[in-house]
């Protein structure tokens, strides 16, 4: 069982970085913006991928998310023939293209912390008094 996981957790990581290349290399679509894969889960029988993205400066535009993900979903048999290049599989899994959006919450978590953490030095300070 631990062999099955780790091999696609190696297939995962080496699709991340062959789709990283080819996004950027050969899909043309000027509407695409600066995508970013920050993940790929393989299911076990290697039928499926989830490939998880960003899109760099338009986290917070939801519109233009959705049209990065439509540009990416439409590209999938494309990047999928690519890949089946490129790792010599024998079977290259259907591409499942998702927002993740762990980065931006990272974000938001990051900037309610340093405020949190400023209001406790004001408060502190006039305590001092």
């Amino acid at each position: 069982m631990a062999k099955e996981f780790s091999r696609t957790q190696r297939i995962g990581d080496q699709m991340q970085r062959e789709l990283a290349l080819l996004i950027q290399r050969e899909v043309k679509d000027p509407r695409l913006g600066l995508v970013t894969i920050t993940g790929v889960e393989v299911s076990r029988d290697l039928s499926h991928a989830k490939i998880f993205i960003t899109v760099m400066g338009q986290d917070d535009d939801e519109e233009a998310v959705k049209s990065n993900l439509r540009i990416l979903s439409d590209a999938a048999g494309f990047l999928r023939m690519q890949l089946g290049k490129a790792m010599k599989l024998r079977t290259v899994p259907q591409l499942h293209f998702h927002y993740d959006a762990s980065v931006r919450r990272g974000v938001e978590l990051a900037s309610l912390i340093e405020r949190a953490v400023a209001e406790d030095r004001l408060h502190g300070d006039k305590g001092d008094e």
